[in-house]
């Protein structure tokens, strides 16, 4: 356990964060696992709908740093490679 003032609220600090970084982890697999299982099926048509929420929360992971930059890119542009494989 923290002993000094700061060590303490740090840690609050920390449990605070932890919260927010779950939440945002917790977007970002449910809205990539539902636009690849749209793809899988071949469902044109919802996967495009589902890209701009897609896009988004992976915009605010990296904006906030929970994830870099160019991870964000990289989801993107592999989820735009497999919505193109199926048209």
């Amino acid at each position: 356990m923290p002993i000094l003032s700061s060590a303490k609220k740090a840690l609050r600090a920390g449990e605070r964060k932890r919260v927010f970084n779950s939440r945002r982890k917790t977007d970002i697999d449910r809205k990539l696992k539902a636009f690849r299982k749209l793809v899988a099926a071949k469902d044109k048509a919802g996967a495009e709908k589902s890209v701009p929420a897609l896009y988004k929360s992976l915009d605010k992971a990296a904006k906030t740093g929970f994830i870099k930059k160019n991870a964000a890119s990289r989801l993107k542009s592999r989820a735009m490679a497999a919505l193109k494989k199926i048209s």
